[in-house]
């Protein structure tokens, strides 16, 4: 069994290197109109420089796993401004999918959580829609679109689950097929669980994304390990190694929150069940502390009897 590490869009081993730079709208209304536009794409090529700088320290960390940020382009969906991010960065956005592919990287993207499909409002629907064509765009430009993917959660349960779930499955029909094809389900720290989500998938042939600490927040009603076989087959589709995100609790009172580090104790027990499997996976490490917690968790995890570290991003057991 080997098992690839990731991290989430920043690095705090470097310096100022946030991919996520921002703009709001109000300050855009409040500059010039002869300086919205430059200021935007100052931003957004700075939010391109970072990620560059961010692949080549995972380069040299030997880390193929990373979540590409979902902020990359200020405004980009914004009703009000929706501009060409395209065209000025031809250079930028392939070179980035240069590295990527020249890096063996499996990049990916997470829309935040107002991108959701089961509103019972059109235009949140329109919406989220619009917010996966964005994602899906910045992966065409860089040409990783067929070995990535974009992960959602379903999303509220506006007081009935079950006419909910219709509604979700009805609204993903909005969805145009080639940004669908590379989506993926997670199951979420408070209302749709394990089970549940992975019902979703198989209906809609969709892979799905596992997060052990979501599932502790809300568990389903058997044991995680007896989901584990039908969760791994719903990516045979996309021939690709199925991801897991890895956190733990920052206390036993926040316990839906983040902690800087993972606790290895937390997810140990898991680890060890992956191993019966055994079964190839990717762990994206969802903790505060980014690239830091990632590389800590691996040696921790290397620790464990029979568990050896064959490069700076990748255990083998």
């Amino acid at each position: 069994m080997k098992v690839r590490l990731g991290f989430v869009a920043n690095s705090l081993s470097l310096w100022d290197a946030s991919p996520a730079k921002t703009m709001t709208y109000k300050r855009y209304t409040e500059l010039p109109k002869a300086e919205r536009m430059d200021r935007l794409k100052e931003v957004t090529r700075l939010n391109l420089e970072h990620t560059k700088r961010i692949l080549y320290l995972c380069a040299a960390h030997e880390i193929k796993v990373y979540r590409l940020s979902s902020s990359l382009v200020p405004l980009a969906t914004h009703p009000e401004v929706e501009w060409d991010f395209h065209s000025p960065f031809l250079h930028e956005w392939k070179e980035l999918g240069d590295l990527i592919k020249k890096f063996g990287i499996r990049a990916s993207f997470h829309p935040n959580q107002f991108t959701l499909f089961t509103s019972p409002k059109q235009h949140v629907t329109d919406n989220a829609v619009k917010d996966m064509v964005y994602h899906y765009r910045m992966l065409e430009y860089m040409g990783i679109e067929k070995d990535s993917v974009i992960n959602i959660h379903i999303g509220g349960s506006y007081g009935d689950k079950e006419e909910t779930l219709v509604r979700f499955h009805e609204n993903l029909k909005d969805l145009p097929p080639d940004v669908k094809d590379i989506m993926t389900l997670e199951n979420d720290d408070k209302t749709y669980t394990v089970e549940e989500t992975l019902t979703a998938c198989r209906k809609e042939n969709i892979p799905m994304v596992l997060d052990i600490h979501h599932h502790e927040a809300n568990p389903g009603e058997k044991p995680l390990e007896g989901y584990l076989e039908d969760i791994f087959s719903t990516w045979d589709r996309r021939d690709l190694v199925p991801k897991i995100h890895i956190s733990s609790p920052k206390s036993a009172s926040a316990f839906r929150s983040h902690a800087d580090l993972v606790d290895p104790g937390f997810v140990e027990g898991f680890f060890k069940t992956l191993k019966t499997l055994d079964q190839d996976v990717d762990f994206m490490i969802e903790a505060k502390h980014k690239d830091l917690a990632m590389l800590k968790l691996i040696e921790d995890l290397s620790s464990i009897r029979g568990v050896k570290r064959i490069d700076g991003g990748t255990l083998e057991w």
